[in-house]
This record gives structure tokens, C-alpha cells and sequence, in this order.
């Protein structure tokens, strides 16, 4: 899905992120690496390691206590 017709394909971390106006860069605060982030928020069928999913979540929390897994990865 492209995303405020910037010509770029995103997954539902993707779609998250902009809407809650974090940028990649501040989600690489997480622990992950700018590369991984990428693929996150770019591709749905690309899946995390149970740690990468962790430190994503675990970071978005502090914006919203209310965020799972679930409501980005397939775990």
C-alpha cells in the first residue's frame, strides 16, 4: 500500500509510524538497525526475530501501552 503518495509500498509498522508522526530514524532508538527498520515498515511479509519484535514493541509502548505484536507481525 503507498502511503501519502509518496511513491513508497508500506507495512502496517509503516503505516503506524506515519501516522503517529515517528520516523524511522527514531524508531532505530529501538535497538534495531536502520537496514532491518527498513524492511519492517516497507514489507508485511517480512517477519522479525522474536527479539527485533520485542525492541520495536517495547519502544512504541511508550507512545501507546496499548500496542501487541499482533498489530504488525504474524507471530
Amino acid at each position: 500500500m503507498r502511503w501519502f503518495g509518496l511513491g513508497r509500498d508500506r507495512s502496517k509498522l509503516g503505516r503506524y509510524i506515519d501516522q503517529h508522526g515517528i520516523s524511522q530514524k527514531e524508531l532505530e532508538k529501538s535497538g534495531v538497525s536502520r537496514a532491518t527498520i527498513s524492511r519492517l515498515c516497507s514489507d508485511d511479509t517480512h517477519q522479525p526475530t522474536i527479539s527485533t519484535a520485542r525492541k520495536i514493541i517495547h519502544f512504541l509502548q511508550k507512545y501507546d501501552s496499548t500496542i501487541d505484536y499482533r498489530d504488525f507481525f504474524n507471530m
